[in-house]
């Protein structure tokens, strides 16, 4: 395969089955899924910590292990982010992509220095999130052809200053859509902020691929509770609150 078949095999959108029927993931569980879908929604939407949803939830009246959370997260965690992240990727697919913000943190995992890259669209949800041990060409070329064969190309992409986004960029063949400027990443470098909280109360993370897994789930789940509140109406607020609440009651019988 040469260079050129890779590369558009890198941006070539995926194409998603619908219409097909699944059978439901809760079918062998004797808990409900009304009680999976709130112990898994307090622990990745909230910092709190395994034992702190057992003592919500027995509050409520349901008695639930901090083990059987642990394994409902690691269970439907990725089910329902991967149901909204669908959702999402379809409707951006007919929209038009305005503009999309990538930046990189650090991230420690047993005393080892890692990274995560993040990319935002113009209104501030997560697109993408992808964990690396380096932040070189092949890195971000790997977490660029991600993104655009799950959403297509962006009208512009706003970076910072670090040459292997413009390297992965050409490419790409997607060079001229870079724009670079200060202060114009704030928006990609505030959406940090939940995934610092939540890291604190997890108090950091042991394996690459737990952190892989939950950067994911967790910025589709900030996505889709994500309401900018100080922005809107108060009852519009209300009004979308309610809808993300009952869109989230019926994941995982699409």
């Amino acid at each position: 395969m040469d260079r050129k078949t890779r590369l558009a095999r890198l941006v070539t959108p995926v194409p998603y089955l619908s219409g097909m029927t699944q059978r439901s993931p809760f079918r062998y569980f004797k808990t409900s899924p009304e009680i999976i879908r709130l112990a898994v929604m307090l622990y990745v939407r909230f910092p709190l910590s395994l034992r702190n949803v057992e003592d919500l939830l027995h509050e409520r009246g349901i008695e639930a292990t901090h083990e059987a959370v642990r394994f409902w997260w690691h269970r439907f965690g990725p089910l329902f982010a991967a149901e909204i992240r669908r959702k999402r990727a379809s409707a951006m697919r007919f929209g038009p992509q305005w503009r999309w913000h990538f930046d990189e943190v650090f991230v420690k995992i047993n005393c080892i220095q890692h990274y995560l890259w993040r990319a935002v669209d113009h209104e501030g949800e997560v697109l993408e999130s992808v964990v690396t041990k380096t932040r070189d060409c092949k890195a971000a070329l790997k977490f660029l052809g991600k993104l655009m064969r799950r959403y297509g190309r962006p009208e512009q992409i706003v970076t910072d200053r670090l040459r292997s986004y413009g390297a992965a960029l050409r490419e790409l063949g997607a060079g001229a859509r870079q724009y670079s400027a200060r202060h114009a990443n704030n928006r990609v470098e505030n959406s940090h902020l939940p995934f610092r909280r939540r890291e604190r109360a997890m108090i950091r993370f042991r394996r690459m691929k737990t952190l892989q897994i939950f950067a994911a789930v967790h910025a589709s789940v900030s996505n889709h509770f994500n309401q900018d509140r100080s922005l809107p109406r108060r009852q519009h607020f209300k009004d979308n609150r309610t809808a993300a609440l009952v869109e989230w009651r019926q994941l995982g019988f699409a």
